[in-house]
């Protein structure tokens, strides 16, 4: 596996920690989901690895794509006009062909992009400093990266609409009351937590966890 530029992969016993290491803002483009994405395929495949854990140095969780100078309309990351230009979409759909069960650790900012990141995961442990926002229409840009679905099918329609139409950050302990997150700790106990929360789980079967994922999203 590997080796990554952008982000850390450690396993310990049958839980796997995928760090994203671009401090501090974690700003994605198409090299850095595609890095994720390929570090997913191989812990899928890797019968020692049963749960995965998604989490970020620095400030923010994900604080959105990286519009560089260069890209001012976003047209290169998303893929056009550049000639062979990676689509970002294309990286994304990966993610969610994962089929162990994937824990995010929100410690910071998860903002556009790096919300749908989030929500690739099928839980979120958060803290009270941590935000959530959906800031598309604010930029002029049509909800990404799978978020008019796995928004709505978490929070609920009208929330996830809500969300879209004001794009106003939410904040972790709020995030936790409407079940955007699952479980609210400390903020310097977020990425602990949703590690030591999988390893103690003895139960963990690697088989049977990874077929309700698969059903859970093929009934979304």
């Amino acid at each position: 596996m590997g080796p990554f530029k952008d982000i850390g992969v450690e396993k310990t016993g049958h839980v796997a920690l995928v760090e994203i290491r671009r401090p501090p803002h974690n700003y994605f483009d198409v090299a850095l989901i595609r890095e994720l994405a390929s570090a997913f395929e191989a812990l899928d495949a890797d019968p020692g690895c049963r749960v995965l854990v998604l989490a970020a140095q620095g400030k923010a969780f994900c604080a959105g794509a990286n519009f560089g100078d260069d890209d001012r309309d976003g047209s290169a990351l998303l893929g056009g006009p550049t000639p062979g230009a990676a689509h970002l979409y294309i990286e994304g759909n990966r993610l969610f062909r994962t089929k162990k069960p994937i824990v995010a650790a929100v410690h910071g900012a998860a903002v556009g992009g790096g919300l749908g990141l989030a929500m690739v995961a099928d839980f979120r442990v958060t803290c009270a400093e941590a935000q959530f926002s959906a800031n598309f229409t604010r930029l002029g840009f049509h909800p990404g990266f799978g978020l008019t679905v796995t928004l709505s099918a978490v929070i609920g329609q009208t929330k996830a609409a809500l969300m879209f139409y004001t794009s106003r950050r939410i904040a972790g302990d709020e995030a936790f009351a409407m079940g955007l997150a699952d479980l609210l700790v400390p903020q310097e106990q977020a990425q602990r937590s949703a590690v030591a929360r999988q390893r103690n789980r003895r139960e963990l079967a690697a088989w049977p966890h990874r077929d309700a994922r698969h059903a859970a999203l093929q009934s979304c």
